[in-house]
């Protein structure tokens, strides 16, 4: 039986949301409206600021079960490049530097996220981890999405049963191993493992750690002013994004012709 390291994505292994990266990239091929892209865009504020809520995440997969559905898979997959461009830069050193220690132990290390299974496989594979385990959607015949989520969807208890089910096919011990999370929605994660460890915990996540002695790591300088100031340059961002779609945009001939 292998040790091996988990680590979740959002505000964990990247700073904010990779969901807010998918939602800038859809915008920019049309999939995604300018009111959406606002909306997500405030909620990815109050992400950075207090970390996630089932409510708040049952309603963001929500949007986006309805979002992809009937979009070719092809489409999603497309997406990729402009996913990576905006996540990598986000990754935390701290946590990468984690990451690499567990490598040189002979751990094996993977990334445990909500986030869609392609983006979280490529960007395992980008950053020289060992895989990633993502939530899978599903496609019809046709090689569209459904909408449907292929069980379990990633999060709270789904991943623990996502987990427990690759370390029995990588023959991992779980009770050896080591797991990273911020938020207090990934305890069931946490606790699936003999060494967990919080990383920029929030409010609960914190007062668990601390009766519990676990390990806590803290090195998010991202205040509440800068966050709020974030949202702003964003919100003036996409106005000029969608003026410049605009100016871009080709003839109706020229468009019926590439199409």
């Amino acid at each position: 039986m292998r040790r091996a390291a988990f680590f979740d994505l959002d505000r964990t292994l990247m700073a904010g949301s990779s969901g807010m990266h998918f939602a800038r990239a859809a915008y920019r091929t049309g999939m995604v409206s300018r009111a959406l892209l606002l909306r997500w865009g405030l909620e990815h504020v109050r992400f950075r600021l207090r970390g996630s809520t089932d409510q708040r995440t049952a309603e963001v997969l929500s949007q986006v079960k309805e979002l992809l559905s009937g979009v070719p898979e092809r489409d999603i997959e497309r997406l990729a490049p402009d996913l990576l461009a905006g996540v990598l830069p986000r990754i935390y050193p701290p946590m990468l530097e984690e990451v690499r220690v567990h490598q040189d132990a002979g751990r094996a290390t993977f990334i445990v996220s909500a986030a869609g299974n392609g983006l979280v496989e490529i960007l395992a594979r980008v950053l020289g981890m060992d895989g990633g385990i993502g939530t899978r959607y599903e496609v019809d015949a046709e090689g569209l999405l459904t909408g449907a989520i292929v069980e379990p969807f990633v999060y709270g208890q789904g991943k623990v049963e996502a987990m427990r089910a690759f370390a029995a096919q990588h023959e991992i011990d779980l009770g050896e191993s080591w797991a990273y999370s911020d938020s207090a929605s990934d305890l069931p994660m946490l606790r699936a493992v003999g060494r967990p460890v919080a990383v920029n915990p929030d409010a609960e996540l914190a007062r668990i750690a601390a009766g519990e002695g676990w390990q806590v790591m803290r090195f998010e300088k991202l205040g509440r002013r800068l966050a709020i100031a974030g949202a702003t340059v964003f919100a003036a961002a996409v106005g000029g994004m969608g003026t410049m779609v605009a100016r871009r945009r080709p003839s109706g001939r020229r468009v019926a012709l590439h199409r």
